[in-house]
């Protein structure tokens, strides 16, 4: 099943009962901005004063004063505002939504050179048919990257690759989009020294930047540890019964490498000079997002350049890389409607001035709770949260100057409350529809959000309640 169509491949036969089919994607995220606009009619709008806070070389962000919030006029969100809303998302995500078309259709016009072919051969000698030692690796090195550095989109561009490889291996496209996506986000989750999540955090917090460093790197290592075997226990079994992948029937071509074709292929300095160009833009990925501070436009220039240059390396014309571009766009123009839709829910929550009141009122039961389960009420808090700000920097930034004082008088460390803050902000990254990440990585990966679901949720659930046993061991040996 692709964003393109959905085809049933069942039907119900008389007397037998219809089995509950997840609604379309687009009909959830309709339902949600719906919902939200009806919020703006039941919930007193309101706002916290903020002021500027410097985090870093020319960058300010806003933060809430402890205190301060107080009502607004209201301005409730009508039928027709409502409808407007999906453009102004649509609109607002615009950078998102290129940085889905750009990188994704790049990569396919490497893999439709057949230099991939060449890349997968050397792999398959250089492992020796241990091929499933390739799944550890690199998820390893990906949530290192997150967990240390905060990069997350910066691994986009990977996607496409490790889709392609896994299913030349005889897994599937899961399987590629979990060594890429799962272990990016699951590394930023826990992650050990990310200036985005943890250095904001600790900062609002007035606590030493990337203190607690031990207690981090051990939630780290246990946080990979499980999405590693989670990877492999499916990979396992996909490749003893393909018939069980989470998205089986769903046609891979356009990235697909077929084994046949990667077991007789032999290196020419055309594969040569296009595996020389992605290496070099890997390089200049981590270079520039690192050092110069790259955003999404020279993410999408760097990998635009990626795409034309191997065309042309190929020996490819114009004509043909034109062409390849707009048919690779084309199958993730659901991915990027999607999302456009999920941020016209925040266009409508910021339009009707609630969003700050959904925090304001999320932070007040928290006061009442007993010591030994506040920290899990934050962490439910947090999560809640990060449906409305899927921006860890920008929940960070909003939550902590309330988290911070609050822990002290729930008598639950300010290191807990900022490990409550990093749990409930990225592991549900991978969860909401609103978070601009696992949009892009499904529709890149061209897996829908309900295949995605269906292989991460039950993960989610389990690492949920290892956050939890994690939180009440901090609060037990005061972290």
């Amino acid at each position: 099943m692709s964003y393109k169509e959905e085809v049933s491949t069942s039907s119900t036969l008389p007397g037998e009962k219809k089995k509950f089919k997840l609604p379309h994607v687009f009909v959830l995220l309709f339902l949600m901005i719906c919902f939200a606009a009806f919020l703006t009619h039941i919930l007193p709008a309101g706002q916290f004063d903020r002021q500027a806070l410097e985090i870093g070389p020319n960058q300010v962000r806003q933060v809430l004063v402890p205190g301060s919030y107080h009502t607004v006029e209201a301005s409730p969100v009508g039928p027709f505002e409502t409808m407007i809303s999906i453009y102004k998302g649509m609109v607002a995500a615009a950078d998102i939504i290129f940085l889905v078309f750009l990188p994704y259709a790049s990569f396919c016009i490497v893999v439709k050179t057949g230099a991939m072919n060449s890349f997968v051969s050397w792999l398959l000698h250089i492992t020796k048919g241990k091929d499933v030692l390739l799944i550890p690796l690199f998820s390893i090195v990906f949530s290192l990257g997150a967990s240390l550095f905060g990069m997350f989109s910066e691994f986009y561009g990977f996607i496409p690759l490790f889709v392609g490889l896994a299913i030349a291996l005889g897994y599937d496209a899961m399987v590629g989009l979990a060594i890429v996506g799962l272990s990016t986000g699951i590394g930023f989750a826990a992650s050990m020294t990310n200036p985005y999540t943890v250095g904001i955090a600790q900062k609002v917090s007035e606590v030493p930047l990337f203190s607690g460093l031990g207690f981090r790197f051990f939630h780290w290592a246990l946080f990979t540890a499980i999405a590693i075997w989670w990877t492999l226990r499916y990979a396992r079994k996909v490749k003893r019964d393909p018939s069980t992948s989470l998205v089986n029937g769903t046609n891979y071509d356009h990235v697909a490498m077929k084994q046949e074709d990667i077991e007789n292929s032999s290196t020419s300095w055309k594969d040569r000079g296009v595996l020389s160009i992605v290496a070099v833009t890997m390089v200049l990925l981590v270079y520039g997002t690192l050092k110069r501070g790259w955003g999404f436009s020279e993410l999408c220039g760097l990998f635009l350049s990626m795409g034309i240059l191997s065309g042309l390396t190929a020996g490819w014309s114009p004509n043909r890389i034109a062409k390849e571009y707009s048919s690779a766009c084309s199958d993730v123009v659901g991915g990027a409607f999607v999302v456009g839709l999920a941020r016209g829910v925040l266009v409508v929550l910021a339009d009707g001035n609630v969003i700050d009141t959904v925090i304001y009122g999320l932070s007040l039961p928290l006061s009442g709770l007993p010591r030994f389960i506040s920290a899990q009420g934050m962490l439910v808090t947090q999560t809640l949260i990060n449906f409305f700000i899927p921006s860890g920097s920008g929940q960070a930034a909003t939550t902590m100057p309330i988290m911070a004082p609050l822990a002290d008088i729930l008598g639950v460390t300010r290191q807990t409350a900022i490990l409550a803050f990093q749990y409930g902000d990225g592991f549900s990254n991978l969860l909401f529809p609103t978070s601009a990440n696992i949009v892009i990585m499904c529709g890149i990966a061209h897996i829908t959000l309900e295949q995605w679901w269906k292989f991460f949720i039950p993960l989610f659930g389990l690492s949920y309640l290892v956050q939890m046993g994690l939180l009440v061991l901090a609060q037990l040996t005061g972290y």
